[in-house]
Formats: structure tokens, C-alpha cells, sequence
């Protein structure tokens, strides 16, 4: 079984990115499973519904979100109503959304789960101690388990990584928007990137103008722009052994300026 993870979809450019190589990776790739990161989609901050039903009419099975989950308060009702529209599930008890989502291929039922890390990120619950608390009352209930693990820190991401070895079949890091040259197989048979990078210009500060950006750094807390050149594509794809359900390859996809492609 294939997987495809599109990695952070941010503003405009992402948006057309994807729109324009998806359907190419998809006659290409024929991924069983399509999983696509669009917290950042709407103009650089958050999700709208009609955003969200674009990337399903684009073919993607499950949306991820992340710490811009609810920066457009028009997608609170959705989150609450669309199984497939995945938030971090170590917020709080009674946050609005779902901390994951099952989705069945080829007779085997896919969890797929998102976690926020703690490292120079704003307060969550434990990621470590969540997760196990969802394998132990969850785990009859999927036969895989996909986390995307929205982190900062990448030693945070890799740790999470080592974790779940065995557990997981997959463990994509996203949040940082610059892809990671580490794609690999742990020894227990889980696929795990560090981070899968973004869909958007990256002639840019992780898809937001240079220009905005800059004095943020000096301490000036102006308004981030979104960078609307061109995009690129990034992506990881990687292949499920459906008798052993350990990853036995992964790649990532990388299509656009600016980068070195990766196909």
C-alpha cells in the first residue's frame, strides 16, 4: 500500500502547488492514501471549509491541522462535524475537533493521529504520555497508526519517532516547513521524516516575505505577509508491506523552484 503525505500548505502559492502536481503524483504514484497538512492554507494562518473541501475534491482522504488550528474561528463547525479534519488530540479535554480519524484501504483500517510537540511550542498535554494513552484504549480499533507529529524541535520529532517504532507504521514530522534529508526505516519497521516541508514559495522565510519577516528577528513584531510566488511541492510517499504492516520504503517528492528536485 502507498501512502502520500503532502507536507504544509501555506497561503496562495501552496494552494496552486498543489492543485497543479497532486493530480500528476496521482496518476503517477496511485497512492492508496492521501494526507495532506493545511493549517497554514488560508493566507498563511488557519483553515476555511471551503479550503478544507477543496483538498478532499483534490482527492485527499484526510486534512491534518496543527498549532493554527483555530485561527479561522468559520472552520469551528467543521472540525466538530468532518471526521476526516484531524487537530492535535494533546489539547485539552473538551477542545473542539478530533485527535484523530480511521479511514479503511484495501480491508485494513488506517488511524491516523496528530500530535503537538512541547519543545518551544505553546502549551500542551504531553505528546509522549498521549499517545500511549490513545494506543492503550484505541488500539482495537485500527489495524495502523500514522502520526503526524507537528513539532518545532527536530531531536523532539526524531524522539518521537524511536517511540513509536513498532507502533506506528508511519511518523511525519511537519510544522517547520523545510524538508529533512533524513527519510528512513527504524529498526521496528516504522517510516519516520523528521520533517516533510511545505507546499509554497520557498523564495521566502518558511512561506512568509522576507521582507516581513526580517525585523521580526530584531524584535519588531510587524504583521507576517504570506510569500505568493511560485511553489514547490514537498511531499513524502512510502510503501505499507499490508501482510506485515511495517514500512518497507520511503522517499520524499520534491517538485518545484528554488529546491533541488527530488522525484
Amino acid at each position: 500500500m502507498k501512502v502520500l503525505f503532502c507536507g504544509d500548505v501555506v497561503g496562495k502559492s501552496g494552494r496552486q502547488v498543489l492543485s497543479a502536481v497532486l493530480p500528476k503524483l496521482k496518476r503517477e504514484l496511485t497512492p492508496d492514501l492521501i494526507i495532506v497538512n493545511g493549517e497554514n492554507a488560508a493566507h498563511g494562518f488557519g483553515l476555511t471549509p471551503k479550503l478544507f473541501q477543496g483538498f478532499l475534491k483534490l482527492g485527499a482522504d484526510v486534512v491534518t491541522l496543527g498549532n493554527h488550528s483555530f485561527d479561522k474561528s468559520d472552520i469551528n463547525e467543521t472540525l466538530d462535524s468532518a471526521p476526516n479534519l484531524v487537530r492535535p488530540m494533546n489539547y485539552p479535554e473538551n477542545t473542539i475537533g478530533h485527535g484523530f480519524c480511521i479511514v479503511e484501504k484495501n480491508g485494513i483500517r488506517i488511524c491516523v493521529a496528530q500530535l503537538l510537540g512541547k519543545v518551544f511550542m505553546r502549551p500542551a498535554d504531553d505528546p509522549f504520555i498521549t499517545i500511549d494513552s490513545f494506543i492503550k484504549s484505541h488500539q482495537k480499533e485500527y489495524d495502523w497508526l500514522i502520526v503526524d507529529f507537528h513539532a518545532e524541535a527536530t531531536a523532539e520529532k526524531v524522539g518521537m519517532g524511536y517511540y513509536l517504532d513498532g507502533r506506528a507504521i508511519l511518523v511525519l514530522g511537519t510544522h517547520t516547513h523545510i524538508p529533512t534529508a533524513d527519510a528512513r526505516i527504524l529498526l521496528n519497521g516504522t517510516g519516520l521524516q523528521t520533517d516533510v516541508g511545505m507546499c509554497g514559495d520557498y523564495n521566502s522565510v518558511i512561506g512568509m516575505t522576507v521582507e516581513s519577516a526580517l525585523p521580526r528577528f530584531s524584535g519588531v513584531q510587524q504583521r507576517l505577509v504570506p510569500a505568493e510566488d511560485e511553489g514547490t511541492f514537498c511531499g513524502t510517499v512510502a510503501e505499507i508491506d499490508e501482510k506485515t504492516g511495517k514500512c518497507v520504503s520511503i522517499r520524499p517528492i520534491i517538485i518545484g523552484p528554488y529546491l533541488i528536485n527530488v522525484k
